[in-house]
């Protein structure tokens, strides 16, 4: 991807047909990206980043100050978050299919055949994490759909490295990330009414902050909640 260079970092340039430049700063390490139009050329997409240089250096610092987890290994006794509250890990041998079961309110037991290494391991809780979140989702989206009198035609669970959700007001689709098993349900709850919201007005705009303010007024406090919270041990690529 081409880049330019602004008060000592990279800003990658990504050209789209679209109508609008936009700017945005992402995790892991304050990765700066712009999606600009064709017609506009490398000076006019410098001149709108120094226009915003001081935010995006605040976003940036942000992100270095970010508590990070370690690499998850899928051992014993190691730390894994389950919509907001913090297991234990229990590994355990046994024959069948992996599996994934809470134990005693403290522990979150993950039962895997013999010899299985740490990306089967893995594999597993994350299907166990995806079931979870699917089995959450539809009753939050109906909620919000009677709110706001929308209708999503289709929604889905994957993993994502820049975005909590993601929306196609078009196709009246939403994504949400993975990673939002792991945060309290106000935060997956917030993500999806952020999603929903793009169904009726696509830009950040006043509109857009209001129908939020209208629908979930402390929507700023769990977006910086969620914002601050540790990020997940990942080889980001963009």
């Amino acid at each position: 991807m081409p880049s330019i260079s602004i008060a000592g970092f990279d800003v990658e340039i990504v050209r789209k047909d679209i109508k609008h430049l936009h700017l945005g700063v992402y995790p892991p390490d304050g990765h700066v990206r712009v999606s600009a139009p064709f017609r506009i050329n490398d000076e006019a997409v410098r001149l709108a980043v120094i226009e915003k240089l001081s935010w995006v250096k605040r976003q940036r610092e942000a992100f270095f100050e970010q508590e990070r987890q370690s690499a998850r290994e899928c051992v014993s006794r190691e730390s894994h978050y389950y919509f907001g509250r913090r297991y234990l890990l229990e590994l355990i041998e046994g024959q069948g299919p992996a599996r994934v079961k809470i134990q005693r309110k403290t522990r979150l037991a993950l039962i895997v055949p013999p010899n299985s290494d740490v990306q089967r391991r893995d594999e597993a809780l994350n299907r166990w994490y995806r079931r979870e979140l699917k089995a959450v989702l539809p009753s939050i989206i109906e909620r919000w759909e009677r709110q706001l009198g929308v209708t999503v035609a289709f929604w889905g669970v994957r993993r994502m490295k820049t975005k909590w959700g993601s929306c196609n007001p078009k196709a009246a689709r939403i994504w949400v990330n993975l990673e939002l098993a792991k945060k309290p349900i106000q935060c997956l709850d917030y993500i999806v009414l952020h999603e929903m919201v793009h169904l009726i007005e696509r830009k950040h705009g006043d509109e857009f902050r209001k129908l939020m303010d209208h629908s979930l007024p402390q929507w700023r406090l769990i977006r910086d909640e969620l914002n601050s919270a540790p990020l997940a041990h990942e080889t980001w690529s963009y």
